[in-house]
């Protein structure tokens, strides 16, 4: 049963001069992504089957046991830690993991706590997460149609979404959008999507789809390629190249008209895995060296045994030593299956 933070027991730290984290190829592991939970309130069609089955919550790591884990990469150096899902807000007492994760924001050890979320709960809980000192959120949002919205997240409602996030703004979160996109779906309607996000002081990313889990849908029906997505923007308006980095994937431009910024998450045309400077843990304490690889380092099993944190940094430095050069999605007529068999809600993104 998850704990209050007050009650949760605290490990051997590890030593001051903890090694950082260098994989074979030079990149320093600074960036780590926490999926809470598989479990969602949403379907979307490129993300899940309609008919899911879950893992038992008795295979998931406590928060108390998230938390060591979170807190074991930061004094490892990682400087950026973003929870995810599924979706992470429906994480039964989510908001004691968060509160006790900011103590490493206030001490110094973590420059940003962030969370990637479909907006469904803000409502509920954007003031708190900045209470917490959550700066900026990502809500994902593929259309502003409310009718195409109902379509794609099979479970979703748009205007629940709107009311979140106008209440993480309200909080004083920066809300930055991000969109999948889509052939056949959203892709006329990106323009309005950038130019609805940039008027209301957000910026836009586009994410092409990822060839991972079954979803009931034939991704070669769905794969938009954002090179093709620049070229046509780029007949409407002047995009400028920005020498930006959040510490992600996405490649920014300013979009001179409307003087927001626009991303390109770009794993199949373009991908970025050179510049590669994160990791993946699973709630089931599994991590994941790279999103499109099925490598993967059970920290679960090192946790639990020992409360001397050692044991666990030596896991986490054994896996860092395998993350590879780069990963291997491919969408075309010849790879219909995924890349990888879990769903990006096992991962998280």
């Amino acid at each position: 049963m998850d704990q209050s933070p007050s009650k949760w027991k605290a490990s051997t730290p590890l030593s001051g001069n903890a090694a950082p984290m260098i994989d074979p190829f030079g990149r320093h592991v600074t960036y780590l992504r926490v999926s809470v939970t598989d479990r969602c309130d949403f379907r979307c069609t490129y993300c899940m089957a309609e008919n899911m089955t879950f893992l038992p919550k008795k295979d998931l790591l406590t928060l108390e046991e998230l938390d060591r884990l979170c807190s074991a990469f930061i004094q490892k150096g990682v400087r950026k830690l973003r929870l995810t899902g599924g979706e992470p807000l429906v994480r039964k007492n989510i908001m004691h993991l968060v509160r006790s994760l900011s103590r490493h924001l206030n001490g110094g050890g973590l420059d940003e706590l962030t969370l990637t979320t479909n907006g469904s709960q803000l409502t509920r809980f954007a003031d708190e997460l900045a209470d917490c000192g959550v700066r900026r959120i990502n809500v994902s949002l593929d259309t502003l149609d409310p009718d195409k919205f109902k379509a794609i997240t099979r479970w979703g409602e748009f205007d629940r979404v709107m009311e979140g996030i106008r209440a993480g703004q309200k909080a004083g979160l920066k809300v930055k959008l991000n969109a999948v996109a889509l052939k056949d779906f959203n892709e006329d309607e990106i323009p309005a999507m950038l130019e609805f996000a940039h008027k209301e002081g957000m910026d836009l990313t586009l994410i092409e789809t990822m060839p991972m889990g079954e979803t009931d849908e034939d991704r070669t029906d769905q794969y938009l390629p954002l090179s093709h997505v620049r070229r046509r923007l780029e007949e409407r308006y002047q995009l400028t190249d920005l020498p930006l980095s959040t510490g992600g994937p996405a490649r920014y431009v300013r979009v001179e008209e409307t003087g927001g910024k626009l991303g390109f998450i770009t794993p199949l045309t373009h991908n970025f895995c050179e510049s590669c400077n994160r990791v993946r843990l699973t709630c089931t304490g599994t991590l994941y060296m790279c999103l499109g690889q099925d490598d993967a380092a059970d920290l679960r099993t090192a946790l639990r045994a020992s409360d001397d944190d050692g044991y666990l940094s030596a896991a986490i430095d054994e896996a860092i030593g395998r993350k590879p050069k780069g990963h291997d999605f491919i969408i075309d007529r010849d790879h219909k299956k995924p890349a990888v068999a879990r769903h990006m809600s096992v991962t998280g993104g």
